[in-house]
């Protein structure tokens, strides 16, 4: 320990270029075919466009408007949750879509496109990797004049729920999934959200043939105003917590803060020094998800000088390492009450942390 906390890190280019999202490209040999360079930029091309849309999807989904309703477009938020889940859905399926012309819906974007996100995960994962040619995600919208409805259907090609099931898909806590994959939150949290304004969700599926999921909400009157919306009371154990993860790998750092990033605010920090930093200018965590064993600065150091400074947040401090210790850091690790998980970690390891942190009363 005891390393000086203002010694310059060092920055790692490649992990910088690839957690933001980056693509690196090696140059083009002069004798490289013209079909073979049409190809690179054309896979350029559509890696720019998946970022844009997700960018696009971030920046719906991040509005700070979650407690109020107002007319809202159901096909752009769609679009949104589509490029959302994209990643999730293109090596499982092709996505077809069928949008009729519908009228707004009394609703907000945020807490509509975690609706649709997780009807759109949900179909992606009942269907297997690698045979996206065969199967479909159908995403249809259309307009009951008549009940003055615009019906939402997200329909795969995928496994299917078994009929003894169904009935109770959207229970709390009841899930189809295997063990330690899924909280059985996601389908409960979407029925309270479209109940909350006055819609309705159902299910109809078939074992082997696969699943329709069926989302009618009212239609806005045109002259409606945006206004509090009946924010729909749904199980949540845990409070929203806000979490910092410093960890010098930027692929691990990427997949921690997509596991997290659903339910929690998050943060990432590549550099151990600079997360210190931040920490010791005032910023504020739950939790903190640290790497043990980092190259540039140890986690047992920026423990160290956290801890001079702010104790309160060094005691959030939560360890993570994937087994391969120094006889020093075993030795910090028996001498200190910190949570420690080990890669790769399990969904109930991962929860039990998340609970003592943000249901202790301590933020």
């Amino acid at each position: 320990m005891g390393q000086p906390i203002n010694r310059v890190t060092r920055r790692r280019p490649s992990d910088h270029a690839a957690f933001r999202g980056r693509a690196v490209l090696e140059p083009v040999a002069p004798e490289a075919p013209t079909a073979q360079i049409a190809h690179w930029a054309k896979q350029a091309h559509e890696g720019a466009d998946r970022v844009r849309r997700i960018v696009r999807g971030l920046q719906t989904f991040s509005r700070q408007d979650d407690d109020h309703a107002q007319p809202t477009d159901v096909h752009d938020v769609l679009r949104s949750a589509l490029a959302m889940a994209d990643n999730a859905i293109r090596h499982r399926a092709r996505v077809v879509q069928r949008l009729d012309d519908v009228p707004p819906v009394m609703a907000n974007d945020l807490r509509l496109g975690q609706v649709f996100v997780n009807l759109l995960l949900n179909a992606a994962q009942s269907i297997p990797e690698g045979h996206a040619s065969t199967n479909e995600i159908r995403v249809t919208t259309s307009y009951d004049a008549k009940k003055n409805m615009v019906v939402i259907e997200i329909e795969d090609t995928g496994s299917g729920i078994a009929p003894e099931m169904q009935s109770r898909i959207f229970e709390p806590f009841f899930t189809t999934k295997p063990v330690g994959i899924g909280t059985g939150l996601g389908l409960s949290i979407c029925y309270g959200i479209v109940r909350g304004f006055a819609g309705d969700i159902e299910v109809k599926s078939t074992p082997g043939q696969g699943t329709t999921f069926r989302v009618h909400l009212p239609a806005a009157d045109r002259s409606s105003k945006a206004t509090a919306a009946p924010v729909p009371a749904v199980p949540n154990p845990l409070r929203r917590g806000r979490i910092l993860i410093v960890d010098d790998d930027a692929n691990v750092a990427r997949s921690f803060a997509i596991l997290l990033g659903y339910e929690h605010d998050v943060q990432v920090s590549l550099e151990p020094l600079a997360a210190a930093r931040r920490i010791l200018a005032g910023e504020r965590f739950d939790i903190v998800f640290c790497d043990l064993m980092m190259p540039e600065m140890t986690g047992m150091d920026f423990y160290a000088a956290v801890a001079q400074g702010c104790p309160e947040q060094a005691a959030r401090i939560v360890f993570v390492t994937g087994g391969a210790l120094t006889p020093s850091a075993n030795a910090f690790i028996a001498r200190m009450s910190h949570a420690l998980l080990e890669k790769p970690f399990d969904k109930p390891a991962l929860d039990a942390v998340l609970a003592n942190h943000l249901d202790d009363k301590r933020a």
